[in-house]
């Protein structure tokens, strides 16, 4: 039969697509964690926020700068006007009072910071803020896009379990048709039942190929997070001996330990001390300045000028159009603006995790429903049929209880993926996904002093 061999061949295809090595749940997420470039943007940021603690220490050194220059000059001033024009240095232009020399001139200069009004230690400590800050967000980072790997690889396992499931409906299909077809040759069945029959098979096949198009699709959006094709998946082992006893308890650990909490907590430790810094301002700045120049034929005067300074120097602004305040008072607003952010950032936070918490349970609770279900759907078939055989149900009986079973089947396979994405998404939200898994996170999402 046609309908037979294209069976046949949709099964062979699958058997034969299927790579021999397995890649467990752990090993996916892994790969994502290594691989992704989200993951990698995030750490590259938090690297480069690490460089400016250097920058900001750079102001506890000595700078130390050379100038050097040799060449023309050209003079024209009181001190040269007023030379008497016979001196065998003297080359006069047509301007008396003009004077040509070669110019050579070099300087060191050395300054070290004594005090700036405590802006370096206040600038050092917002930088390792912001860089704690950056780390937790390549915490959450991981944690969002493993969750994403985590989904990826159980739709490529629904959708996989959904196109068996087709495939025996197409089967069951396919054995009823042959049935009524033998049934019409030998002078029993009827022309509508042929019809009927064949139009339900059509239909089975219909839903294999689409079937075959969302796990084509299911297996793209796993390389888009992934970044690699899915060989053969193994199932993964339950989460949910994992999960807290309460909701309660989950909220606790989510504000606990979840990390873009922290990162908004680090946001603010960072706001702070930008208005610390801000508050050098408003004290005087000291610093050792020591140095040497070394001069020929400046400023039109013949001869070597050289001097060796040794200075304390002291800068004091004492009013500079209430710029500073202004600074404050800006400061000062970008703290509360912080603190907004991570109260906001509360409150999503513990809306996350009671909404992932209720999915769990309502499809945990769902579960028992679609089993009995799905059993039934079985039962009732296997009993149609042994009814269809003696003539106490119709064919359209048969067929839809053939599909009642499929779509029961489906729904079933559909809830306990749901339940088990629903558990994953509980530890994600508690910020523990990876390590629930057993996967190693970069070191970029431990903060300075962990």
């Amino acid at each position: 039969m046609k309908f037979k061999s294209g069976i046949t061949g949709l099964i062979a295809g699958i058997a034969l697509s299927s790579p021999v090595a397995a890649q467990s749940l752990q090993e996916a997420v892994q790969q994502t964690i290594n691989e992704n470039p989200e993951i990698q943007s995030a750490k590259d940021e938090r690297l480069a926020v690490e460089q400016e603690i250097d920058q900001a220490r750079a102001s506890y050194f000595p700078t130390v700068d050379l100038a050097a220059g040799y060449g023309f000059e050209q003079s024209n001033n009181p001190s040269t006007r007023a030379r008497i024009s016979g001196t065998p240095l003297f080359r006069s232009n047509q301007q008396q009072g003009t004077v040509q020399y070669g110019r050579e001139e070099a300087s060191l200069q050395i300054r070290q910071m004594l005090f700036d009004g405590l802006a370096t230690p206040n600038e050092v400590t917002r930088q390792e803020a912001r860089t704690n800050a950056k780390a937790y967000n390549v915490f959450g980072r991981s944690e969002i896009t493993a969750l994403k790997a985590v989904e990826a690889y159980l739709n490529v396992l629904r959708r996989e379990e959904l196109l068996k499931l087709a495939q025996e409906n197409l089967v069951v299909h396919a054995r009823t048709n042959d049935q009524i077809t033998l049934r019409s040759e030998q002078g029993i069945g009827k022309r509508a039942d042929i019809e009927q029959s064949t139009g339900r098979l059509s239909l089975a096949e219909t839903n294999v190929r689409a079937e075959e198009g969302n796990l084509k699709d299911a297996k793209t959006a796993f390389l888009r997070v992934v970044g690699a094709l899915p060989g053969q998946l193994e199932t993964p082992a339950d989460p949910n001996t994992l999960l807290p006893a309460s909701i309660d308890e989950a909220i606790e650990k989510a504000v606990e330990n979840h990390p873009i909490l922290k990162s908004a907590n680090a946001d603010i430790e960072s706001a702070v001390s930008q208005h610390e810094t801000a508050r050098a301002a408003y004290m005087p700045r000291v610093d050792f300045e020591g140095g040497g120049s070394y001069n020929n034929n400046l400023d039109g005067i013949p001869g070597k000028n050289e001097d060796l300074t040794a200075m304390l120097r002291l800068r004091y602004n004492l009013f500079n159009g209430g710029k500073d305040l202004a600074r404050r008072r800006e400061t000062a607003h970008l703290i509360a603006q912080s603190k907004d952010i991570r109260d906001n950032t509360y409150r999503q936070v513990v809306e996350s995790m009671r909404l992932s918490w209720v999915a769990h349970q309502t499809v945990k609770d769902q579960l028992a429903f679609f089993k009995n279900h799905r059993d039934s759907s079985i039962k009732a078939l296997e009993a149609y049929q042994l009814q269809f055989n003696i003539g106490q149900r119709t064919l359209l009986d048969l067929l839809d209880s053939a599909n009642e079973m499929f779509i029961a089947k489906s729904a079933y396979t559909n809830a306990l993926y749901d339940e088990l994405f629903a558990a994953y998404r509980i530890l994600a939200s508690m910020g523990g996904l990876n390590q629930s898994l057993g996967v190693t996170l970069p070191p970029e999402t431990i903060p300075l002093g962990k």
